[in-house]
């Protein structure tokens, strides 16, 4: 069945949905450069399927059936035959750059083709329905990275990494991303495969001639080849909590009393007025949520309700959903007013935070202090002073985050970082029998039960590359990419 819609040419709208200068309808599969032969007519009167490589055209989309769906198939033929070179004007959909790349060296491996129109909805919309109703399909999400995988031209792991590349949220995760879909982790993979592949040809042999001349097999040795693979694993899982913090950010959370200026903060951060900001207690009544880039981190930062009675309906859910940011939130950031003394709600919150990782701000340091800051520091040994409204010591509080968030050696610049939890999970399995494989070699076991741990070992691997998968496994890998990728 895979191989099945492998035989069709697909076509969907590659760019964002919405009105831009430009958009993209991008075809793939064998049928490309014959569908493209009967809707776009160039400058010079050329067919597509004669054009080289790697160019690019200018002409018209045109829809031929529109004044010839009625004539017969002789006379349409001599319309078409004439309209080569001068479309008419009420057939035309729009004035288009048509750029066309030859099989094999395309993204999918397949004859490619990309129409890039105006970027109106209606523009595309029609332009896609026409390449449609010549025989392509409408592409499956990620179906054009799927091509890619199963045609050979990346692995499975650089396959996920378009989704990472496409997604990310800073210029460290892009880089990140970029790195895995130049073939990283897919390196690093295959070395430590090479490695646990050589060992397994030394034990298969020892297994299926064991009388023959064949040298003993030195445990020893074969402990110190896998060892360094066995300790590359370790190091992998260890830098993945790192990777799924640039990968997916960490949510963060702003809370504190009603009025003590957490909506200013997370302008200040935003270096936006993203926030209604008022005297008056009470004027977020619902939670306002961002992204921002702090040290290379994206910091999904959350400005919540003010923790208080609620006086009516609104305020009362309001508070809830503020509760329950605070309760799935990596990181708190508490804010308390400097110009009021703690009370006995400040008490309260603080208690309810016990638990969790807070970093303790004091605003509003232009005003005259009365907060307790003894007090406070008995709570919190260390805690920030800001002025929010005047974009004060907001630098000390990035500072914070990103320490708070990473560990102190935490270095953007590693050579593979891993944040899929696919691979996440299959990389402990793998680090979990090459242990029991390492337990083996040094109780002296059989060569077939060593031999078995680099085995399931391996598999896990083949897994991540893709070497080794189900429909089912591309469906949901595939599934959360954007239909034109």
């Amino acid at each position: 069945m895979l191989e099945d819609k492998l035989n069709d040419t697909i076509a969907a709208i590659s760019t964002a949905v919405g009105v831009g200068g430009i958009g993209i309808v991008r075809l793939s599969g064998p049928q490309a450069l014959a569908i493209v032969d009967k809707i776009f007519v160039a400058k010079d009167g050329k067919k597509p399927s004669s054009f080289k490589t790697y160019t690019v055209h200018y002409g018209h989309i045109v829809n031929r059936r529109q004044k010839s769906e009625d004539r017969s198939q002789k006379t349409e033929n001599k319309n078409l035959s004439s309209a080569l070179c001068s479309p008419s004007p009420e057939s035309i959909i729009d004035e288009v750059i048509l750029t066309v790349m030859r099989a094999p060296r395309t993204y999918t491996r397949e004859d490619v083709v990309e129409i890039n129109c105006h970027g109106g909805v209606v523009v595309l919309r029609k332009a896609l329905e026409l390449v449609l109703s010549f025989g392509c399909r409408l592409a499956d999400p990620g179906e054009f990275t799927k091509r890619a995988f199963l045609n050979g031209r990346i692995d499975l792991a650089q396959a996920e990494a378009v989704i990472d590349v496409i997604r990310a949220k800073t210029d460290t995760a892009l880089a990140i991303g970029l790195e895995q879909l130049k073939g990283a982790l897919s390196k690093e993979i295959r070395r430590m495969r090479d490695e646990l592949l050589d060992v397994l040809c030394v034990l298969e042999a020892n297994i299926d001639f064991p009388e023959e001349d064949i040298d003993k097999v030195n445990l020893q040795e074969l402990a110190k080849r896998i060892l360094p693979v066995h300790k590359t694993l370790q190091n992998l899982i260890s830098s993945s909590s790192k990777g799924r913090i640039f990968r997916e950010g960490i949510h963060t959370v702003i809370c504190g009393l009603p009025n003590v200026g957490k909506s200013s903060l997370l302008n200040a951060l935003l270096k936006k007025e993203r926030s209604i900001v008022t005297p008056l207690a009470g004027t977020t009544r619902d939670t306002i949520e961002e992204v921002i880039d702090i040290k290379g981190i994206p910091v999904r930062i959350v400005d919540t309700a003010g923790i208080a009675r609620p006086r009516d309906l609104a305020a009362k859910k309001a508070v809830q959903r503020s509760k329950e940011h605070m309760r799935l939130a990596s990181l708190v950031i508490l804010l308390f007013d400097g110009a009021r003394r703690l009370s006995k709600q400040d008490y309260a919150l603080i208690k309810k935070l016990r638990a969790r990782k807070v970093i303790a701000v004091v605003n509003k340091i232009d005003l005259k202090q009365l907060i307790d800051k003894e007090k406070l520091r008995k709570l919190f040994p260390e805690f920030l002073e800001l002025c929010a409204k005047k974009s004060k010591n907001i630098n000390l509080l990035e500072d914070a985050i990103a320490r708070a968030v990473c560990a102190p050696d935490l270095n953007a610049c590693e050579p593979v970082f891993v944040g899929n939890l696919r691979h996440i999970l299959r990389l402990k399995q793998a680090e979990a029998f090459i242990k029991e494989a390492l337990v083996s070699l040094n109780n002296k076991f059989s060569a077939e039960i060593i031999a078995q741990g680099l085995k399931d070992a391996l598999g896990q691997f083949d897994i991540i590359l893709g070497k080794s998968f189900s429909q089912e496994l591309l469906d949901k890998i595939f599934g959360d990419f954007c239909v034109g990728k």
